[in-house]
């Protein structure tokens, strides 16, 4: 099944975070092989110029490397994996404050409301 992106973000960087997510998780543990640009544009359902630019980005972030004609891989380093997993988790915590304030949702109610779900 294709996967589905949003309007308000360029293709390649959705597929970009796709994947890195994907590196977070685990689903592509340290020094695993990934799909090939062909086969991750396949699944996608996009160009595969797309693919290669979202791939360019994950090396130059380093979580990727080349091995010339035997694909990519996840890099092996634990710490930037983890680094990118901080990273991201502080993205979202923004994101939720951001829209908790446009909501005139105060830090003790956020508080309340965290505790009663964790509860």
């Amino acid at each position: 099944m294709a996967w589905s992106f949003d309007k308000h973000t360029p293709v390649y960087l959705q597929i970009a975070g796709r994947i890195r997510n994907d590196i977070i998780r685990g689903v592509y543990p340290p020094d695993s092989q990934i799909p090939s640009v062909r086969q991750l544009a396949l699944t996608a359902a996009v160009n595969p110029n797309t693919v290669q630019h979202a791939l360019t980005a994950l090396e130059a972030e380093g979580l990727i490397y080349s091995e010339s004609t035997a694909g990519r891989f996840v890099t092996g380093n634990t710490e930037l994996i983890e680094s990118a997993k901080q990273q991201a988790a502080r993205e979202l915590v923004e994101e939720f404050l951001r829209r908790a304030q446009e909501l005139s949702i105060t830090k003790e109610q956020l508080i309340k409301m965290l505790e009663e779900e964790n509860g």
